[in-house]
């Protein structure tokens, strides 16, 4: 099984590689996303008193205001005052979703060009199919996350002072996680769909109130309550929150293991059930 799977993932890699549009699009769109929405986002300039008020100000007491203000960004913010930061690092969520979004075509585009026929009908397990098709997924979200992370660099990004290599495999093995549970979900929607205008409009259906309901863009304690226990149940605020504090602790403020410990069981989890419902809904969903 595992010279089945390596053979179509590459047959996969291979196709996605041979197209030189897409391939344009994936460093166009974290680029526009970056530069335009996290860029034109100013925390300060939300909530900032005028100048005018300010000079008639104690100077101690501007000292203070200014000190409580920030706290109370970093604390609703994660740590940072930044809101590019925020962004960038739930951008990195975002990009493997939109990925995923899209694994479940590949198997549209098969069945209507007849290479799934060809695949069903050859002595490989349906099992292999799905996890050859995840596996190329996942291996263009991540590819596509070390994208926006080094985009993110050159617009500004800003990770603390204690960020080390070690932080930098826990934000890709969160991502990696979040991408195998994805994937296997949209794939498994695209079992029973015979042509792409469905699966397009499952995937619109599932992409926004994924990216929306999670703390990727905004902070969940500003959300209604009733939403607040939505993102709770989203596994990319897991993967986020995983990647921000990987990202933004700091030698004066270190992260709570407990809190990792806890993403990271929750995407394990995610993985695992995703993967096994792919399977088997590749088992009773494909027919020759």
């Amino acid at each position: 099984m595992i010279g089945e799977v390596v053979a179509l993932t590459v047959r996969e890699v291979k196709k996605w590689g041979r197209s030189k549009f897409i391939l344009f699009i994936m460093l166009i769109q974290p680029t526009v996303w970056l530069g335009l929405f996290g860029k034109s986002f100013n925390l300060r300039g939300i909530a900032s008193i005028p100048p005018d008020v300010i000079e008639q100000l104690p100077p101690a007491l501007r000292t203070s205001l200014a000190s409580a203000f920030n706290d109370y960004l970093s604390g609703l913010f994660g740590g940072t005052v930044d809101y590019f930061t925020y962004m960038a690092a739930g951008m990195l969520s975002v990009i493997v979703l939109f990925t995923a979004m899209f694994s479940g075509m590949s198997v549209v585009w098969d069945r209507r060009l007849g290479f799934l026929t060809k695949m069903l009908v050859a002595p490989i397990s349906r099992g292999s199919i799905v996890i050859a098709k995840m596996s190329s997924s996942v291996l263009r979200g991540m590819f596509q996350a070390i994208l926006v992370f080094g985009i993110a660099f050159l617009f500004g990004l800003q990770v603390g002072n204690a960020f080390n290599i070690l932080d930098l495999l826990g934000i890709f093995a969160s991502l990696f996680l979040l991408s195998m549970g994805l994937s296997s979900i949209f794939i498994s929607l695209s079992m029973r769909v015979t042509n792409w205008e469905t699966q397009m409009a499952l995937a619109n259906l599932l992409n926004l109130p994924l990216m929306f309901a999670s703390n990727a863009l905004f902070p969940i304690k500003q959300m209604p309550d009733w939403l607040q226990n939505v993102a709770r149940f989203n596994p990319i605020t897991y993967a986020t929150d995983a990647t921000r504090t990987f990202m933004l602790h700091s030698n004066s403020n270190p992260f709570d293991t407990s809190v990792i410990i806890f993403d990271f069981q929750v995407l394990i989890l995610f993985a695992l059930v995703s993967t096994l419902i792919g399977v088997f809904a590749a088992s009773k969903g494909l027919r020759q």
